[in-house]
């Protein structure tokens, strides 16, 4: 049945509290806890229903309800309070406007195909979307001017619950737009924004929504809408759902129909970033965009594109990354790379990579690569993963100097601490630690937190998780069908007052989840010390495709239904911010325990961190540069085995060895007022170790400073008088592609015999054939550096040869000399790589010609 009328029904709220209603709409308030107490003021029990949506509480209050509390001076006190602090916030001068002045940032366009922003806005799925939404609220904490760009989805990731065998089954609960956080964007005439995009054979609308995350807005596409077919309709319809087809499909969406977003609203951005490879097609459409507003050719709008994206690899194994079938990517772009003006092959050429497709695929980290002239990893370590991932795409330069940095993650620590936590600090720290993220010692005052307060602090935290967590258990005991004396059993599990360790991830079988459970009667003498026991509570989802971390996750539940481990395992379902929150915020260690180098970053154990918990993991992503002895413990010392099944062990019985050890008599060594005092030294050198640095408002610095900053005035620049910069830059690129293949290192001559002295300066001449450039275009390098146990040469330092002479026959002498520096078996090679005014890093675009051997 159709109805004949759509319409809505909004609220009446009174005017004495209307602003309620403006409150609602910015997620501002989904990190600021008084204004979360005002929600919960109004009903708790209506805010726990509506699952912490202040918008759909306000749609669904009654109207009475309102009235009283229109006519309430203690709600109306708070009110003012709340919108005080919002209006404070919205207007306050920040980081970034102290630093870069009013007008001088960029504007930066986001892109990631996910935001874990709250959990009433439910289109994330883990780690990467609650990292990009930490990015958007700690860039409007500092004032940054950057828009965030996705997919609203109609159903979002899939809500988890477990059969009565422990088997992971779906839910897919439908969004319902009109009561969530977002707002349809409108045109001045009051029209929906609607954007398209081309498909085989027809064409695509997306509506556009906004959500205001503090004065950062981000702007989300929705294809579930009446204009396309019910094939179309589907594409935002769930987070990794469906196939390579649908996933070619909504990263066409997110990142054509993305920048064709903010064109339509007028946004035209100097900085665009990726976040992952899913977005990647945001740089042919900026080309494209270049090329009908600029009348730019290709190559000049290549290279103004190149100059200012930014992409972030989250990935650590190439089998990670997006491929897509060639023929698939041939029948969606045919027409589009007719549009570009280029041949398929070179649009094909723009996604090669054999490291990321080996089977000749489409890789759309080759993708964005190709089109960004800034890249990095997460954390240190996965920065030389990912260089040595990448390798292939600069077979000319040594691992180490492939152009990927890294910039470590964060995370946002008001959304994740406590509002215990985040009161301890306002009362011994003050608002600096998030008002002047730069000052790094403002950490040090942590040590002015009386013992006392700090473990009675935390002790309420770990209360409050077991209270949630014996609900949740009920719960899900009930939903499953469980018999009333198991249903009962659920309200003995666990112990508020006991050692609690957390794990909670996605059941990926890299992350290990079972390490902890590998020798079980070890781990049940453990947790049932008589003395000094110890819990764990497990939480986690596997991809609805991936069968062993399925598998994974019954085991688990089959250990937690084990008498001896009863009590002391519980597995929480459905793993989402909320369950997160209650975790990092009352567990007393959080372990983590991936298979090194297949971690990126990882984020959980920061949360932790930022609320006095201390961290047990093996060495991989950001703890192999955070651990340090006194702040936590390392599983391990990052080795690495041939033999799996030998590693798996090492490192378990290495688990066993910590909590018995050290873990667990720490936690219970008390003195005559019961306070252990060697724990919560711990607590607080880690809290001024850690706090300072793995934190979202550093993150964001660092993308500002390294990259939007630079690539913005690159922008600038390129742009000026008309694009002259950019179209010189894509006629020196020409020139150089014409010419590259004919330029030859005819001889080197090295001045020296077998050895040479410390500091002894050594000449070197290079005799050089070039035919079509001068020899001001190319940069011929000497060498130096050690020799590997493989007979190759690790570069230690690479410098021009500045005095040239011309040679018969388009030939040039390049003379220097270089200075041995270090002593051992040394090398020297000589290489040609690129050399213009024009160009940032001649590294990044992959020219480089070594002298043969």
């Amino acid at each position: 049945m159709k109805p004949v009328k759509v319409f809505k029904v909004i609220p009446r709220i009174p005017p004495k509290i209307e602003r309620l209603r403006d409150l609602a709409f910015n997620l501002w308030w989904c990190w600021d806890h008084e204004c979360i107490a005002l929600w919960r003021r109004i009903d708790p029990d209506l805010w726990e229903d509506s699952g912490h949506n202040p918008v759909r509480m306000l749609a669904t209050i009654r109207q009475e309800r309102l009235d009283e509390l229109a006519d309430d001076l203690g709600f109306n006190a708070h009110l003012e309070r709340v919108l005080a602090s919002f209006n404070r916030y919205m207007t306050d001068q920040k980081w970034c406007e102290r630093c870069f002045g009013k007008h001088a940032a960029p504007v930066i366009a986001y892109f990631s195909l996910e935001f874990g922003i709250t959990e009433s806005l439910p289109i994330y799925s883990g780690g990467l979307g609650i990292l990009a939404g930490d990015h958007l609220k700690s860039s409007s904490d500092l004032g940054l001017p950057l828009v965030g760009v996705g997919l609203l989805y109609q159903k979002g990731y899939f809500r988890q619950y477990l059969n009565y065998d422990g088997w992971q089954g779906e839910r897919y609960p439908e969004n319902d737009f009109h009561a969530m956080p977002v707002i349809e964007v409108k045109t001045e005439t009051g029209c929906d924004v609607v954007v398209t995009v081309d498909m085989p054979g027809r064409t695509v609308f997306a509506k556009v929504w906004r959500v205001d995350v503090g004065f950062v807005r981000l702007y989300l596409l929705d294809t579930n809408i009446p204009v396309n077919s019910a094939i179309d309709q589907d594409i935002t319809d769930q987070l990794y759902g469906g196939d390579s087809e649908m996933r070619i499909k909504q990263e066409i969406v997110v990142g054509i129909g993305g920048m064709r977003a903010l064109d339509a609203l007028g946004i035209r951005p100097s900085v665009c970033h990726m976040n992952e490879g899913h977005s990647a097609f945001l740089g042919l459409e900026r080309i494209r965009q270049f090329m009908t507003k600029d009348g730019l050719s290709f190559n000049e709008a290549f290279e103004l594109a190149k100059a200012s994206n930014v992409f972030t690899t989250h990935t650590p194994v190439p089998a990670g990354f997006d491929v897509f079938p060639t023929d698939m990517v041939m029948r969606y772009f045919r027409e589009y790379a007719r549009e570009l003006g280029i041949p398929m092959e070179r649009f094909l050429a723009f996604g090669s990579d054999a490291s990321t497709a080996a089977d000749g695929g489409f890789s759309m980290a080759a993708l964005a690569m190709h089109l960004s002239d800034r890249f990095n990893g997460v954390s240190k370590l996965h920065g030389h993963v990912s260089r040595n991932i990448f390798s292939g795409m600069w077979p000319g330069l040594p691992v180490d100097e492939v152009p990927i940095g890294a910039i470590t993650n964060g995370v946002h620590h008001r959304s994740w601490i406590s509002n215990d936590m985040d009161s301890l600090y306002y009362r011994y720290i003050g608002d600096r630690w998030y008002t002047n993220p730069e000052d790094l010692n403002i950490w040090n005052a942590v040590e002015e937190i009386p013992d006392e307060e700090l473990w009675r602090t935390h002790e309420r935290r770990r209360e409050r998780l077991v209270a949630f967590a014996r609900k949740r258990l009920r719960d899900q005991l009930v939903s499953r069908g469980a018999p009333g004396s198991e249903i009962k059993k659920a309200e003995e599990v666990l112990d508020p007052e006991i050692l609690t360790i957390g794990f909670a991830r996605r059941f990926a079988t890299y992350k290990r989840a079972d390490l902890i459970l590998r020798n079980p009667e070890r781990l049940a003498a453990i947790l049932n010390n008589p003395d000094m026991p110890v819990q764990i509570i497990f939480s986690g989802k596997a991809h609805p495709k991936d069968t062993p971390g399925k598998e994974l996750i019954r085991e688990l539940v089959r250990f937690t239904e084990k008498p001896e481990f009863r009590k002391r395992l519980v597995f929480v379902e459905d793993y989402d911010i909320v369950i997160a929150r209650y975790l990092v915020q009352g567990v007393d260690v959080w372990l983590n325990t991936p298979r090194r180098l297949y971690e990126a970053s990882g984020t959980s154990g920061m949360k932790a961190a930022a609320n006095g918990v201390l961290n047990m993991s093996i060495l991989d992503g950001w703890w192999d540069e955070a651990y340090q002895p006194g702040i936590g413990w390392a599983i391990g010392k990052g080795e690495e085995y041939e033999d799996l099944a030998y590693q798996y062990d090492v490192e378990a019985n290495a688990i066993y060895d910590l909590l018995e050890k050290e873990v667990v008599p720490l936690f219970y060594s008390r003195g005559s007022v019961r306070l252990p005092r060697g724990w919560i030294s711990r607590m607080k050198d880690s809290l001024k170790n850690l706090c300072p640095v793995f934190n979202t408002n550093r993150m964001v610095i660092d993308y500002a400073k390294k990259h939007y900053a630079l690539a913005e005035r690159r922008f600038s620049h390129m742009s000026e008088g008309g694009f002259t910069v950019a179209k010189a830059l894509a006629s020196y690129r020409d020139k150089l592609a014409a010419a590259w293949n004919r330029i030859k290192i005819e001889d080197v001559k090295v001045a020296m015999g077998s050895s040479a002295s410390i500091n002894e300066c050594v000449s070197i001449d290079v005799i050089v054939y070039i035919d079509g450039l001068d020899p001001s275009d190319i940069d011929v390098q000497v060498v130096e550096g050690f020799i590997t146990s493989k007979g190759d040469l690790a570069p230690a330092s690479a410098n021009g040869l500045i005095d040239i002479h011309p040679e018969p026959g388009n030939r040039f002498r390049f003379h220097g000399e270089f200075k041995c520096k270090s002593s051992g078996l040394r090398g020297v090679s000589v290489r040609i790589i690129p050399k213009s005014p024009l160009i940032e890093n001649p590294l990044t675009g992959g020219l480089v010609k070594w002298a043969e051997a």
